[in-house]
């Protein structure tokens, strides 16, 4: 599915990534754990094509197609969804309509045409079920003066309607209560098939606590450090980050 070899990247002339390889297939749940600054948030923006962040080296295919060389439009059609740490809030623009003209935008993508006003909708009604979407939080404007946890629940509906094979969800946890939390987290349960695959950014287990991944990467420095299975976070959650940076250090200074 996705295949990332030696992926270097920067801002603002400051190299952020620096030698990212990654595989993901689908069924599988990527964890991505890491301190601050240590570039999770920066792959994720890079994979979905923020024009912002400049590759310098290195490959990603998605499905054997070149990701990179795919607008984030594109990408977004061929099956690609990032969940924002921070969702924007869209004024002036209804949930309904947005979702719409996402969904339609897809299927003209695909040579199929616009989804009738009664599918749609019957649509909408399946997918709010998912992750308990109020109705109202749905017909108004796109997050606007949602709380966070609204914001995070409406990430993961939008994800529901749109049926992304990856799914990256960037610290999808910040800020959100424990009931929010679960929430959010049985959606991405309940979207998860042998077709699709996810990637989750966080700083902590507790988030690992409902969505089980497979593997933990801990990106340290622009890197992949260690990976491993479940039990990883765990020892992380146990020894701190402080135990990976005394690690990596010692073996960048022998």
């Amino acid at each position: 599915m996705l295949k990332v070899e030696n992926l270097h990247a920067r801002i603002n002339g400051k190299e952020i990534l620096k030698g990212i390889n990654l595989e993901v297939r689908p069924g599988e749940v990527h964890a991505i754990m890491g301190p601050n600054g240590s570039g999770k948030s920066t792959l994720s923006m890079v994979l979905a094509g923020n024009p912002t962040y400049e590759v310098t080296e290195g490959s990603v295919s998605f499905y054997d197609k070149d990701l990179l060389a795919m607008s984030p439009e594109i990408r977004s059609h061929e099956g690609l969804f990032l969940g924002f740490q921070y969702p924007v809030e869209i004024p002036g623009v209804s949930m309904v309509n947005f979702m719409r003209a996402a969904v339609n935008a897809k299927r003209e993508y695909f040579g199929e045409g616009p989804m009738s006003a009664t599918d749609f909708l019957k649509l909408m009604r399946e997918k709010r079920a998912v992750v308990e979407l109020d109705t109202k939080l749905a017909s108004r404007s796109v997050n606007e003066g949602f709380s966070g946890g609204e914001k995070k629940r409406n990430e993961i509906f939008q994800m529901a309607v749109l049926e992304p094979r990856l799914s990256i969800l960037d610290e999808t946890d910040s800020g959100l209560d424990i009931d929010a939390l679960r929430v959010v987290a049985e959606g991405v349960n309940k979207l998860k098939t042998e077709n699709n695959a996810t990637i989750v950014i966080t700083h902590y287990q507790r988030l690992l606590d409902y969505i089980k991944p497979q593997f933990i990467h801990i990106l340290y420095k622009g890197r992949i450090v260690m990976t491993g299975g479940p039990e990883l976070a765990l020892e992380l959650e146990e020894r701190g980050y402080d135990w990976i940076k005394q690690q990596v250090d010692a073996q960048e200074n022998n």
